[in-house]
């Protein structure tokens, strides 16, 4: 699937491929760095600039269970070709043509009624999609899971992600040894931190791959809750995430990130939203009017523009965030006075003002939605 003939074939193809009435657009040379969010962006940016870091690591696979993994999907699942799921042959070509992935990973289905999508490997990425998935979405919001997972292999994502699934089954084999366990789990931590905002990233090179944010909407709602748009509205599935920010009192706040920890992958309704957020940005736009960071130029790549880059992004987020810790931090960021009236406020969800404290302080009204604590691997965008 990935000699040139299978490449020049997908590329003949893609000139010729078209979403409902238009044209979709290539980005020839493009860089991941145009796509990836900030916190992403900067991670990878520094480890790109250690020397000798592709070295180690790829001396280290004989740790990893990537051959293994390999040999598994080989023996036990459907490889992706133009005999076997042609149609998702189709879009792997044509999502790497837009992507101007050169070498096009190789793409297996794998029998799970979970709808799930995962990219993962150290030498030469293998992307995964589920049986479950592939039955669950349409072609254009099954076009932006493979955007998706594409993005993922032109990022180098599928490296991390790879280390990430060693570590969380070697955390598991020394559970034993509390300092040993302890000291895995932080990295395990760590690295989910990254991977979720990975996955932003990801989101977002599906849809410059599909092109319909319709499409990826669609899908990520169907992710959430089935096979069934006629009982489902995009708008009300965005409020939702509108509603999770913004609800409750800091209790909930702090119940919020007790459920993400464990997760690989933000909750669906943020990826919703996030992915129409920056639908509507002037980055995206700028994107597709063909002014984007090349790849030639990564090396010259800043990582203390980059690192610069994510800070803001974070106090932009504080600045702008609903969520009552959020609004909290801001508020001791800002120098704001009566914390103690504050913080007494948010945590009892109280109304009175204390000390001529701002009525704008007070614990919000309503709940926030709690999503599930369960992993998801892949790419739930890796599913989606």
């Amino acid at each position: 699937m990935t000699d040139d003939r299978h490449e020049a074939a997908g590329h003949e193809a893609a000139d010729h491929t078209n979403v409902p009435s238009r044209q979709r657009k290539r980005f020839p040379g493009i860089s991941s760095r145009a796509y990836e969010h900030p916190a992403d962006r900067s991670a990878l940016v520094a480890l790109r600039k250690l020397s000798g870091f592709d070295t180690v690591f790829k001396a280290l696979s004989g740790l990893l269970p990537e051959r293994s993994l390999r040999l598994l999907f080989l023996s036990d699942s459907v490889r992706v070709s133009d005999a076997q799921f042609a149609h998702l042959h189709a879009m792997l070509l044509d999502a790497c043509y837009i992507l101007d992935l050169e070498k096009v990973p190789t793409m297996y289905v794998a029998q799970d009624p979970k709808p799930n999508a995962m990219c993962i490997g150290l030498d030469e990425p293998i992307i995964v999609v589920t049986t479950g998935l592939v039955e669950l979405l349409d072609e254009e919001e099954m076009r932006a899971v493979v955007g998706h997972e594409v993005g993922h292999a032109l990022s180098g994502h599928s490296v991390y992600r790879t280390i990430l699934l060693f570590l969380t089954d070697l955390a598991l084999k020394v559970a034993w040894i509390p300092l040993g366990n302890v000291a895995i789990m932080a990295i395990v931590t760590a690295l989910r931190e990254w991977f979720r905002k990975s996955e932003l990233s990801a989101d977002r090179a599906g849809l410059l791959v599909g092109q319909d944010i319709q499409a990826s909407m669609r899908g990520l709602m169907k992710i959430a809750g089935g096979n069934h748009l006629h009982e489902m509205n995009v708008d009300a599935f965005l409020a939702q995430a509108e509603e999770y920010e913004a609800g409750g009192d800091l209790r909930d706040s702090v119940l919020k990130i007790l459920n993400v920890l464990p997760r690989s992958h933000p909750f669906t309704t943020v990826r919703a939203a996030e992915l129409k957020k920056w639908s509507e940005s002037r980055d995206f736009q700028r994107i597709m009017d063909g002014h984007y960071p090349r790849r030639e130029s990564d090396k010259d790549a800043s990582v203390t523009d980059s690192f610069r880059d994510s800070a803001a992004h974070y106090a932009q987020t504080v600045r702008g965030s609903k969520d009552p810790l959020m609004k909290l931090v801001g508020d001791i960021a800002g120098g704001a006075g009566d914390l103690g009236g504050k913080l007494r406020d948010k945590f009892t969800g109280g109304g009175a003002s204390h000390n001529g404290g701002s009525a704008d302080n007070r614990g919000s009204s309503g709940s926030g939605s709690n999503g599930s604590g369960s992993n998801g691997s892949g790419s739930n965008g890796d599913k989606g």
